[in-house]
């Protein structure tokens, strides 16, 4: 078994940096966020090449892809691309609903929006990019989180432009799809402050948190990813790309520590480098650390005048959770609504109609029903509005039980007609009168046999209690 890591001692040092896509249009046109999954109607091939900066230097990490001399095939539906993706027209105007979107998530880190906004090219020609270089801007500065082992700084957010989506690769070519190039992208960079793996971790999870609190945030597989910087004392900074997953950071970061000990240990010559994350927590050499000289103005965007007078703040996933819980739902309930907008905006819009029935029975109703359902019947629902408002709405009024809105859910989900009138609760005369009868023809059923005789015959029909309570009065 291998020694506990003892990060302070070996001089840890590690920082974040994460990329979260913004929805709606892209950063430079107008073309949707959506990412069709249409085939391809437009195909083009290029070749990039490495140009020198305006010092005359060439950038290293530029230079190791040139030398590759690869051919760049890309591939689009032309429902998400134009010519701007192409590099074949200029960038339009500055999308201003991802700058606002991305001033809301700095201001939420606790940073300081820059007084003016001047995008940059930074050279990427490994073909992710059809015009060798990703315009990026830094947007804010100075920002921090507190966390339960301290501050840790968030001296930069920049909003940059996504990456092409790489498909296929050979030994002389690489495939790309367009569909994701230009998404808006939020970067977020941490200093070098982070403890040990598991804070690594914490971080990371209370950054994303704080992302998803803010609207225009696309979400799902791939929409978010993590890239860590690390180094011991007297090894240089290591860049680790491609964390999707979050419980994989610590491993992959006791991994590299392991491995940064071993160079060490055989004195190896050391430079820095970018390495790629692997899915067993080993990582792979990609690059040449990229410096300095990639970076230069973008002239065909224009400077922007920052302004944050009309954003309003929104709150915290972490705030609106506790507010759930104070209204009476459970920590799971208020965390799967919480991090499900649209489930959460229906919870709102059905508490605030049917103000008779308990939060956490309209909450377990938008969550669990359908979980059930997948669980018992192997049915995947997702009812709409209107329909679930007419089954709440009679529960509401005292029409219809609590137990019967999950069989109705269940007819719905059949595709069977919703037949409200089937399960009108019985009066009280009408529910004695079954409860009679019920007994009458099952003299000898213990109290359990004939409790499940009543509950077949009414459920749906009648509130559960009271059908137990008759039960025992007419036994």
């Amino acid at each position: 078994m291998e020694d506990k890591i003892d990060y302070a001692k070996l001089g840890f040092r590690c920082g974040l940096e994460i990329h979260q896509q913004l929805d709606g249009k892209k950063l430079f046109c107008s073309c949707p966020t959506t990412n069709t999954q249409k085939e391809p109607d437009i195909h083009v091939v290029r070749r990039l090449r490495t140009t020198a900066s305006e010092l005359g230097r060439i950038d290293a990490a530029a230079q190791y892809e040139a030398e590759k001399n690869r051919q760049f095939i890309y591939e689009s539906s032309s429902e998400d691309t134009c010519l701007v993706e192409y590099d074949d027209e200029p960038p339009h105007p500055v999308n201003q609903e991802a700058l606002k979107t991305a001033f809301t998530v700095a201001l939420l880190l606790n940073a300081r929006i820059v007084d003016e906004i001047h995008f940059m090219r930074k050279i990427v020609i490994d073909g992710s990019n059809t015009s060798g270089f990703q315009r990026t801007a830094l947007i804010a500065t100075g920002g921090y989180i507190d966390t339960p082992k301290g501050k840790v700084m968030v001296p930069t957010v920049c909003l940059e432009e996504e990456a092409a989506q790489k498909i296929e690769a050979g030994k002389d070519f690489v495939r790309y799809r367009l569909d994701r190039l230009g998404i808006p992208l939020v970067e977020i960079g941490t200093d070098a402050s982070i403890k040990d793996a598991e804070h690594a971790k914490e971080v990371a999870s209370y950054i994303g948190m704080v992302i998803r609190s803010v609207e225009g945030i696309k979400r799902g597989l791939g929409t978010i990813r993590q890239d860590l910087n690390i180094s011991i004392t007297g090894h240089p900074r290591v860049e680790i790309k491609g964390f999707q997953d979050l419980r994989s950071i610590p491993k992959t970061i006791e991994h590299e520590v392991r491995r940064q000990q071993a160079e060490l240990e055989e004195g190896k010559k050391l430079e820095p480098h970018v390495r790629k994350a692997e899915p067993d927590f080993s990582t792979t050499y990609l690059r040449p650390m990229p410096g300095a000289d990639r970076m230069y103005p973008e002239t065909d965007v224009a400077q922007i005048v920052s302004s944050i007078k009309d954003i309003r703040l929104p709150k915290l996933l972490t705030d609106k959770s506790a507010e759930l819980k104070e209204r009476g739902l459970s920590e799971e309930l208020a965390s799967t609504l919480v991090k499900s907008p649209k489930e959460l905006k229906l919870f709102e819009r059905l508490t605030s109609a049917y103000s008779l029935l308990e939060p956490k029975f309209i909450a377990t109703t938008l969550i669990n029903t359908p979980k059930k359902l997948k669980k018992r019947y192997n049915i995947d629902t997702r009812l709409d509005e209107e329909t679930l408002a007419k089954i709440l709405g009679e529960v509401n009024n005292g029409r219809i039980s609590k137990e019967a809105v999950f069989e109705l859910i269940l007819t719905v989900s059949q595709n069977k007609p919703l037949e409200l009138k089937r399960y009108l609760l019985l009066s009280d005369e009408e529910l004695d009168k079954e409860i009679k009868a019920i007994v009458s023809e099952n003299k000898d059923a213990n109290p359990n046999a004939l409790i499940g005789k009543a509950m077949e015959k009414l459920r749906g029909k009648a509130d559960g209690k009271k059908i137990i309570e008759l039960l025992k009065k007419n036994s």
